[in-house]
């Protein structure tokens, strides 16, 4: 049975948003260095990625093979849409209010890191594989060759930071009970208005409790008369 406070459900609708608290959460932060590091891999493509030699025709820097560049672009371009659709929806995701929403979002967080991980690992050795077998004949002057070393070092720095997404997400979705995992708040502090009440207990001490909603414990003063049994007669026959 499902209680209200999973997946942050209880405290939906009822917390501001915070720029700080959001910024500085630590996914946030691979979000935004996922964001950039895709940002590198396509825009180095795109503008280093194709030489011509000798001719108006472009050639990929991996191997003169088009796969390669036409690989890294792709993926490149759709983690970065990624990252983006991500950070706007951690930025909404408190707000939701319907429980399945929610689990919805954390199950596709986790599915999207886990493709893009496995596809940026896939690129980084493909890529690596292709600019092994690339000759210095091939790239007149070393023409390419610093983007193509950036193009792999950021694959390869890609794939760990999805990597840390997957786990984190995975980890929201088996523990989502606890309301802290999913959200980027903290919970709300006690009331500071709030004064120590003191209960008197039987043996002369006191309890002292801050909890506004818990009632006065219940007192009875006994009556010695009604703690004595009666014994009941036997009928004589």
């Amino acid at each position: 049975m499902e209680t209200a406070s999973a997946y942050g459900a209880m405290k939906a609708g009822r917390v501001l948003f915070d720029p700080v608290a959001f910024f500085t959460h630590p996914r946030t932060i691979l979000r935004l260095l996922s964001w950039v590091f895709s940002i590198v891999v396509f825009s180095c493509i795109v503008n280093e990625g194709y030489i011509n030699i000798g001719s108006e025709r472009l050639l990929c820097v991996f191997n003169k093979n088009a796969h390669a560049c036409n690989y890294g672009m792709t993926v490149g371009v759709a983690c970065f849409l990624g990252s983006t659709c991500f950070l706007i929806l951690d930025v909404y995701f408190p707000s939701m209010s319907n429980l399945k929403d929610r689990k919805r979002a954390v199950l596709f967080d986790l599915i999207f890191s886990g493709v893009a991980s496995f596809l940026w690992f896939v690129g980084f050795c493909f890529l690596a594989n292709q600019w092994q077998a690339t000759s210095p004949d091939e790239l007149p002057l070393a023409q390419g060759s610093d983007a193509a070393r950036a193009i792999i070092t950021f694959c390869f720095f890609s794939t760990l930071s999805w990597a840390v997404l997957m786990l984190s997400a995975l980890r929201r979705y088996l523990t989502g009970s606890n309301t802290n995992l999913f959200t980027w708040q903290h919970l709300d502090p006690p009331p500071s208005n709030i004064r120590a009440t003191p209960y008197p207990i039987p043996n002369g001490g006191t309890i002292v409790t801050t909890n506004p909603y818990q009632a006065t414990p219940f007192t009875e003063t006994l009556d010695p008369q009604k703690l004595t049994q009666h014994r009941p007669v036997a009928p004589a026959f």
